[in-house]
């Protein structure tokens, strides 16, 4: 059945009226204009020749705020930061699609507009692994270390008509498109059916935006994820029909010893089981074994486990991952 115009317009106006609030406060750090859209960047602690700048990369669904009990603990001894990829808390929405190529690229622009020095100390939590990873491959003269914590397998699980399969299945051989500097996506260009879906999509969670453990954040960071989990931006940031052949690529290769050479390297890996179900302690082996493999992408990569932490080391057990990041910052030193 087709809308009527009226139909189409009554959603529009909808989703706009829910978009149209404001966060509720004000960024605590820059928005930085990449060419037609702002990405927020939130820096702290003093700038050093001698010491990196430490980068923090959230993993899905997450941005800035989900490094609270880290960041902090970090601005003591190094200049750090965090930020907010397109469509995520303060930033804009930026191009699609969202490739990990666009937002590793957007990175790098946002630290070179906001005058933030290199080299940098690459740490990222889950999806941002891949993207560290990435960012590390793109530009290597400017990155002197890597933390991956809990960083995303190579080979994912993904739930496609309630069957199981391996992002590897999914890949179509497409080439992945350049990196767009311009022309970012604009909410008035989300087709009405797609901002239905999303704002049932959003209606769907029930509000669960701080399940455990994101309770353990501040609450002015759990409100500004509340909302930002309920724009309709944040949801349509997540648009990349080229994840899987981009994993691929990525998987093939790590496939290639000591990928990353010598880069100092240092994965964080969860101890505690992280699944649910009859299958739970066979995909749970999977994912050790996964994760001890990304030591072997750089020649001097080592592992430490987070015994008390399930996936969200950052957030149950941030003591470590500031620890290593300070481990880090001393065998980067120049």
């Amino acid at each position: 059945m087709r809308l009527s115009s009226l139909a189409w317009l009554l959603l529009a106006v909808a989703a706009s009226a829910q978009n149209s609030s404001a966060p509720p406060f004000r960024a605590p750090g820059r928005l930085i204009d990449l060419g037609g859209w702002r990405l927020h960047l939130n820096c702290s602690g003093q700038a050093n020749p001698s010491r990196p700048t430490v980068i923090l990369e959230a993993g899905a669904g997450d941005f800035s705020v989900d490094w609270n009990l880290v960041q902090p603990l970090v601005a003591p001894f190094a200049r750090v930061c965090s930020y907010d990829r397109g469509g995520a808390g303060w930033s804009d929405l930026g191009p699609r699609p969202r490739t990990m190529r666009q937002l590793v690229w957007e990175l790098h622009a946002l630290l070179e507009k906001a005058d933030e020095k290199a080299p940098f100390l690459l740490v990222g939590h889950s999806y941002g692994g891949w993207l560290t990873r990435l960012f590390a491959e793109t530009y290597p003269a400017k990155v002197s270390g890597l933390v991956l914590v809990e960083s995303g397998a190579e080979d994912p699980l993904r739930i496609i008509d309630g069957k199981v399969t391996h992002a590897s299945e999914l890949a179509k051989g497409q080439t992945v498109p350049p990196v767009k500097t311009s022309d970012p996506l604009r909410e008035s260009d989300i087709p009405p059916r797609i901002i239905s879906l999303i704002q049932s999509s959003i209606r769907g969670m029930g509000g669960r935006f701080n399940d455990p453990p994101r309770d353990k954040l501040p609450p002015e960071a759990r409100r500004m994820r509340e909302w930002s989990l309920s724009r309709i931006k944040h949801a349509a940031s997540n648009d990349n029909p080229f994840e899987a052949d981009e994993l691929v690529t990525m998987l093939a290769e790590r496939k290639k010893e000591n990928v990353l050479r010598d880069l100092p390297l240092i994965v964080v890996s969860r101890g505690l089981l992280d699944e649910e179900g009859p299958e739970a302690a066979q995909r749970e082996a999977a994912h050790r074994k996964d994760q001890a493999a990304l030591v072997s992408l750089s020649s001097v990569g080592k592992q430490v486990v987070a015994a008390k932490s399930g996936h969200h080391v950052p957030l149950d057990e941030p003591g470590i991952v500031v620890s290593t990041i300070r481990e880090m910052v001393q065998i980067t030193r120049h």
